[in-house]
């Protein structure tokens, strides 16, 4: 007997429908409480991240230079911001020596000594001439006398030689007053009116080359600091006890004590035309000196610049700016702190 498959009655397939319906529900259960709060620590987590990211992506440019503060005239005016334009100048590369004030009676005592020894030298010479124009006349000096004119004026030569050459021993082969003994110059220095300053620069340190001009300063100043300019300047000798090159100078107009020590700057190479910050505009950052520029109107431009040259006002800078620039000389300071810190409000 053949079997004959029946046909399924239509509400057991709904039946069949609905039970496969609630199954697959009760696979996927709703999260408990505990998973939502993991998920949400999760979010925020990512989110502090985030905002962190970004708050370094804002910071770094500020310590690079940035986009500027951009300011009302408000906020100008509150802040007491001032700049200047950006000075052109011409800066020679300078290297540092030390120096010392000679004392005058050095100077005074191989003065005295030279004119002694003119004096004796020009007193046996004429009693010489004198004795030789009376040789063969009823005048005529006896011979030992004569004789011993002779002997003097070729001491007393010898004693002038000596005490020129000492004189050029400590005091140099070319001095101003070379083969002009009474030069007032001479003269000055033997009465304190000017002070000789003796300099030496480190061994190699002037790349073969004298010097024309020194610039001194007391040996607590900093090389920018205020000083005094000697043109009259030529080569001492070896100072021994320090290897390197001697120079003398005269220097005039200067409280420096007679022994007193001063730094000394010798100016090496040709000169460089560049622009000079005064030192109001700068501003430390990162360890980097910096200065605000006015790029525009009410936006200020942090920019870097290498101190490596500091002059009497400010510092030389050759490379990142230009004559004329709007350089910040008034509350740089502040404008950092502003710049650093956004939410930083004008006082």
């Amino acid at each position: 007997m053949n079997a004959m498959t029946s046909p399924v009655c239509p509400r057991t397939a709904i039946l069949g429908l609905v039970a496969c319906t609630l199954l697959f529900a009760g696979c996927h259960k709703a999260p408990v409480a505990g998973e939502d709060a993991a998920t949400e620590a999760i979010s925020k987590e990512a989110s502090a991240k985030e905002a962190t990211a970004d708050g370094a992506k804002d910071a770094a440019p500020a310590e690079e230079g940035g986009e500027g503060v951009a300011l009302t005239q408000e906020e100008v005016a509150k802040m007491g911001i001032v700049t200047a334009d950006a000075a052109k100048i011409m800066h020679t590369s300078e290297v540092p020596g030390f120096g010392v004030v000679i004392a005058h009676d050095t100077i005074a005592a191989a003065v005295a000594e030279l004119r002694t020894a003119e004096a004796m030298e020009r007193q046996s010479r004429s009693a010489l001439a004198r004795s030789q124009r009376l040789t063969g006349t009823p005048g005529a000096m006896p011979t030992d006398t004569q004789e011993t004119a002779e002997r003097q004026a070729t001491v007393d030569h010898a004693a002038l030689d000596l005490a020129t050459r000492r004189l050029s021993a400590t005091f140099g082969l070319n001095p101003p007053w070379k083969n002009h003994d009474e030069s007032p110059e001479l003269a000055a220095l033997a009465s304190g009116d000017v002070k000789l300053v003796r300099v030496t620069f480190p061994l190699g340190s002037m790349a073969g080359s004298n010097p024309r001009t020194l610039r001194l300063a007391h040996i607590d100043s900093a090389q920018s600091g205020p000083g005094w300019h000697a043109s009259s300047v030529w080569s001492a000798p070896a100072d021994a006890s320090v290897p390197g090159k001697s120079f003398f100078a005269m220097l005039r107009g200067s409280d420096a004590g007679e022994g007193e020590r001063l730094m000394a700057w010798a100016p090496v190479g040709d000169a460089e035309s560049g622009v000079e910050i005064p030192a109001a505009a700068a501003v430390i950052s990162g360890g980097k000196y910096w200065c605000y520029v006015e790029a525009k109107t009410g936006t200020f431009v942090r920019t870097e610049f290498d101190p490596g040259a500091p002059t009497p006002d400010g510092y030389f800078v050759k490379d990142g700016l230009s004559a004329g620039d709007k350089i910040v000389v008034k509350s740089a300071g502040q404008l950092l702190a502003r710049e650093t810190n956004p939410s930083t409000a004008a006082e």
